[in-house]
């Protein structure tokens, strides 16, 4: 156990809580420990990142023509991955482990969520792994029903960071939480509260994001007393307003270093109503640090790690009237690591014609974003197909194997 934890407190079970949807100012993170030696990294954006701006289909001809110019490339030189996809200009600090065959990306992808565009709805879906019947999910989290079916795993090695849990983790097995030091004590019902009242007004979303991330800037600045590497104290200290996400990546690295295996946690703030091209791009910067200090803290571990990330949908194809995108459908992940086989845009390309979009607004789903899921727990964890189809995610059909791992 860590020793000196700096206001950090453990506590001995679950708390009972709702998951915060785009709330800028909670970070959770859960984490549990196997008799496995690979490792894996789920992130959830909470907000629905837009996968279109992200990873941009700069070579489908009607791409352009859903844009104002201003965003999804504007004048910006575009980070072409392939002859047809470019990466977001923010995400540039990855382009190493893009050429390094570290980073992969599964384009219009999305859980069998459709419709309502909840943040709530849609991020219990992902979380639970279920269909598209909310009130039918499971009532655990997938990443916890692994957790029940490996072999030699107590309670004592499931770990979950964040004031509220992550249900991607809740479920029958204990598990213990760390807290990272947070500037505001603001109950999880207070936030979601808060949440629902300041969504659908741009004024007052924007200015109580803006007050939370300072809050959040001023109390979680690194402590230099911390060991940890030099290069992760280095995207630390610029990490701006990702100075929490650079304190839970620096203590999930400290865990998986030794005996975790499974670590998850969120990063918030991605409802991108409006003004996304002054948004998006600090939220990017700030994964592809996260990205980054993982990297850099796990050292050799790194080799035998696959990071995941995933949000609950995507965004719609045109922009709005207030320089964002509103709730969609279908949109992009990311895959980092060691243990990934890089360099690759996954999926079915569906096209951006009108009469291609879901119900003509949105980026239509090709694949599940659940088997991207499902192949990893298999190659990493040795989960057979049959539990990743039954017990993990009831009623999926992995489908082919797109070789996500080397």
């Amino acid at each position: 156990m860590t020793t000196d934890l700096n206001r950090r407190r453990f506590l001995i079970s679950a708390l009972a809580g709702c998951s915060a949807a785009a709330s800028p100012i909670l970070t959770p993170v859960t984490m549990a420990s196997a008799p496995w030696d690979n490792r894996v990294v789920v992130i959830i954006l909470r907000g629905a990142m837009d996968g279109l701006d992200a990873v941009r289909p700069v070579g489908d001809p009607d791409f352009a023509g859903l844009q104002d110019g201003k965003l999804r490339g504007g004048e910006e030189e575009p980070l072409m991955l392939d002859n047809f996809f470019a990466l977001h200009p923010a995400l540039s600090d990855l382009m190493p482990l893009w050429q390094a065959g570290e980073l992969s990306f599964a384009h219009a992808t999305s859980t069998p969520y459709r419709d309502k565009r909840s943040h709530f709805d849609g991020q219990m879906v992902l979380e639970a792994g279920s269909g598209n019947d909310v009130d039918g999910r499971p009532r655990d989290g997938w990443l916890n029903r692994l957790m029940q079916i490996a072999p030699g795993v107590e309670a004592s090695t499931a770990f979950a960071v964040g004031r509220s849990r992550m249900a991607i983790l809740d479920g029958e097995g204990p598990y213990s939480l760390w807290e990272p030091r947070t500037g505001l004590n603001v109950s999880p019902q207070a936030e979601r509260l808060l949440e629902l009242i300041y969504h659908d007004d741009p004024l007052f979303r924007d200015a109580a994001t803006q007050a939370f991330e300072i809050v959040g800037d001023i109390d979680a600045e690194p402590d230099p007393s911390d060991e940890m590497s030099a290069d992760m104290n280095m995207m630390a200290e610029v990490s701006g307003n990702g100075s929490l996400n650079a304190e839970v990546a620096k203590f999930v690295v400290e865990r998986l270093r030794n005996e975790t295996r499974i670590a998850t946690f969120s990063i918030n703030g991605w409802d991108t109503h409006v003004r996304q091209g002054q948004t998006l791009p600090n939220r990017l910067r700030g994964l592809a640090r996260t990205i980054l200090m993982l990297k850099a803290g796990l050292g050799p571990v790194w080799s035998k790690t696959s990071v995941l990330v995933m949000t609950e949908f995507g965004r719609t194809a045109r922009i709005n009237g207030t320089g964002g995108t509103d709730h969609g459908t279908a949109g992009a992940m990311l895959m980092a690591g060691g243990a990934i086989r890089g360099g690759r845009v996954l999926g079915d390309w569906p096209g951006l014609r009108v009469a291609d979009l879901y119900q003509g607004r949105d980026l239509l789903p090709t694949r599940d974003i659940r088997a991207y899921a499902g192949w990893t727990m298999r190659g990493m964890f040795g989960t057979s197909s049959s539990d990743i189809e039954r017990v993990l995610f009831p009623g999926l059909e992995l489908g082919a194997d797109p070789r996500l791992l080397l």
